[in-house]
């Protein structure tokens, strides 16, 4: 049961510490190198749609390479030392702390200054935010805390846990090392996409691979965080009925084939609307509504979807766990 106790170390780390400017962080390496594949991708002599591909296959090979390299190194000293490697990566590739953190900062700005809550919430979403008003920072930021659940927490768990169901037949430490390299992979998939998965004029094509990608490796975290939300919502003051007709309903309403079943369930549990008009780039986009006006969109609101977004991590990590004790039974 290594595994867990790797998971338990990772997740307590990233509840005290979150992710420290510091500390060279393997997301950002991720990046740096995406860059430098991009620039050299786009000189072959192919389609733009094929050097978005090669770009991914050469970043998922090198974050597989660079993550398991220091496992197998760590795995060649005492135990311990294996352990706390492991436990080190898995931690960078959670995002519970710092999630809540950028989401309370919009919500103490909201306090003093409608400025200082734009500027906090940019760090957040990537419409426009120089034009908001209080109520449309609060729904930004509802939005995008109920989308990053699924991303930077419930995601990241979820692979962590294939990978060790995957390795539990070998043994050994073996599902704690393959759970930290497949967190670490759907890392690099994510980031990716956030680079890439633009459907503007540079990105259309070459982005095609990593965003379908990302699509693909978010299809159950997405659905399993609404699940887990609406299980929330009496945390929020909302009724757990009201989520699930509102996630039902609404979970299509969005372009993203997965952020409207976070963000529905979300809407249903706060019983407010999201959605609507929002500028990228300077064009107004009209994005479909989700949920119903139900309340006012508050301040109290960001604390709400935070308490909601913990609380539903905290279930979906029980489930992962009960599934995985399971077939480490059978």
């Amino acid at each position: 049961m290594s595994f867990l106790c790797v998971l338990a170390a990772a997740c307590l780390l990233d509840l005290l510490f979150g992710d420290p400017r510091w500390l060279p962080h393997p997301v950002r390496l991720i990046g740096w190198f995406a860059a430098r594949m991009e620039q050299l991708t786009r000189r072959l002599p192919v389609s733009e749609r094929s050097s978005g591909g090669l770009t991914v296959a050469f970043v998922l090979l090198a974050a597989g390479c660079a993550c398991a390299a220091p496992l197998l190194m760590a795995a060649q000293g005492p135990r311990p030392a294996f352990l706390a490697c492991a436990a080190l990566l898995l931690w960078t590739t959670l995002a519970a702390r710092d999630l809540v953190r950028h989401a309370m900062q919009v919500h103490a700005a909201l306090a003093s200054s409608i400025e200082a809550a734009r500027q906090q919430v940019a760090m957040l979403v990537g419409r426009d935010t120089e034009q908001l008003d209080a109520p449309g920072v609060i729904r930004a930021c509802v939005e995008s805390v109920a989308e990053n659940m699924s991303d930077g927490i419930t995601a990241p768990l979820f692979w962590a846990f294939v990978g060790a169901v995957i390795a539990l037949p070998a043994g050994g430490d073996c599902p704690a090392a393959c759970s930290v390299l497949a967190a670490m992979l759907y890392k690099a998939v994510s980031t990716m996409d956030s680079m890439f998965g633009y459907k503007n004029e540079r990105y259309f094509h070459f982005g095609y691979c990593p965003a379908r990608l990302d699509d693909l490796a978010n299809f159950l975290p997405a659905r399993l965080s609404g699940f887990a939300i609406a299980l929330a919502a009496p945390l929020a003051g909302g009724s757990i009925e009201n989520a699930w007709r509102i996630l039902l309903r609404d979970c299509r309403n969005h372009a993203s084939p997965n952020s409207g079943w976070p963000e529905a369930a979300a809407a249903g549990a706060l019983g407010v609307q999201l959605g609507g008009e929002a500028s990228y780039f300077g064009k107004i986009t009209r994005k479909p509504l989700i949920g119903e006006p139900l309340n006012p969109l508050l301040r109290r609101h960001i604390v709400l979807i935070c308490r909601l977004a913990l609380a539903a991590a905290l279930l979906c990590l029980c489930g992962f766990t009960a599934i995985f004790l399971l077939a480490a039974l059978l």
